[in-house]
C-alpha cells in the first residue's frame, strides 16, 4: 500500500510513519509533505497513492486547499480537533478522522476501515466523498462576522480577531486593527462560531486567537497564564483542568 502523509510537524509525521509500518511492514510512505503549496506540487508531478493521511492545519494554510487544486481519487483520512458535527461529516462520507495525539490503535481502526471500504468504492466516488465533506467541514466555522457599528453593518474578517473578551455580560471583539467591537452574542455561541484549529475558549471570559500567543507562565495551583502580542483587559488565566488541551492546542 503507497501512502502519502500531509503533516507540517516533523515529530508527528515520522511518529505516523512508524506506527504505519509497524502496524504492516507492507506499507510503503512514498512522501511526507510539509504543506500546501508542496502537497499540490507533488500531487501533480507524482502517480496517485493508494491512501492519504493529512493534517487539517498546515503552516501555509488547511489541508482543504491541496484538495481544491488537484483532484483526488483516493480516501483521505484527516487528523483533526473539529468538534462532533464536523466528524459527522466524515463519517457520513466514508472519510475517516484520528484525533491528535495520535493512538496507534485509532489508527490500526482506520486501515481497518479503509481496507473494509475500498472495494466497494470507485475512484470517482472518492472524489465525489472528499469533495462533500471538505466542503461539509470547510464551511462550519464563519469567515466573517456581521457588526452593528455606529449605525454600520460591518464585516469583521475572522482572520483579523485578537480575541473574544466578556465582562458584565458584554461580549466584546477584538481585532489586530485596533478597534474592539461589542456583539450581540454569548461567548458560548462565538466559541461554537470559530475554527477550534486557531481560535481556543482560555476561560470564561476569554478565546484567543494562536497569533497573539507570546508565551506560556506556570501559575499558582498547576494553572497557566498566556502573555499575548496584545494589551489584554485582564490576566489570561488557563485552568488546570484545561492546562493540557491549551498546550496541545499550541503545538498544532
Amino acid at each position: 500500500m503507497n501512502v502519502i502523509i500531509i503533516e507540517d510537524e516533523r515529530r508527528t509525521a515520522i511518529e505516523l510513519k512508524s506506527m504505519l509500518e509497524n502496524i504492516d511492514p507492507e506499507i510503503n510512505v512514498m512522501a511526507i509533505l510539509p504543506s500546501v503549496a508542496t502537497a499540490v506540487t507533488w500531487f501533480r508531478e507524482n502517480p496517485t497513492p493508494d491512501l492519504i493521511f493529512s493534517d487539517i492545519q498546515l503552516g501555509d494554510g488547511l489541508s482543504f486547499d491541496i484538495f481544491k487544486e488537484v483532484q483526488i481519487n483516493v480516501p483521505v483520512i484527516f487528523s483533526t480537533a473539529f468538534d462532533q458535527y464536523a466528524i459527522n461529516a466524515f463519517e457520513s462520507n466514508s472519510i475517516d478522522y484520528l484525533l491528535k495525539p495520535i493512538e496507534e490503535s485509532m489508527l490500526e481502526r482506520s486501515l481497518q476501515k479503509y481496507n473494509r471500504i475500498r472495494e466497494h468504492f470507485s475512484a470517482g466516488a472518492y472524489a465525489t466523498n472528499l469533495s462533500r465533506a471538505v466542503n461539509q467541514l470547510d464551511n462550519n466555522y464563519k469567515q466573517s462576522i456581521l457588526i452593528y457599528y455606529r449605525e454600520k453593518i460591518v464585516p469583521v474578517k475572522v482572520g483579523s480577531i485578537s480575541f473574544v473578551y466578556t465582562s458584565n455580560g458584554i461580549v466584546r471583539i477584538y481585532t489586530t486593527e485596533g478597534p474592539e467591537y461589542t456583539v450581540p452574542y454569548t461567548i458560548e455561541q462565538l466559541e461554537e462560531m470559530l475554527n477550534p484549529q486557531v481560535f481556543f475558549k482560555a476561560n470564561r471570559q476569554f478565546i484567543i486567537s494562536r497569533n497573539i500567543v507570546l508565551d506560556i507562565e506556570h501559575y499558582f495551583n498547576r494553572r497557566l497564564i498566556v502573555k499575548t502580542t496584545c494589551q489584554t483587559p485582564d490576566k489570561i488565566i488557563i485552568s488546570r483542568l484545561k492546562a493540557q488541551d491549551f498546550l496541545r492546542w499550541v503545538e498544532q
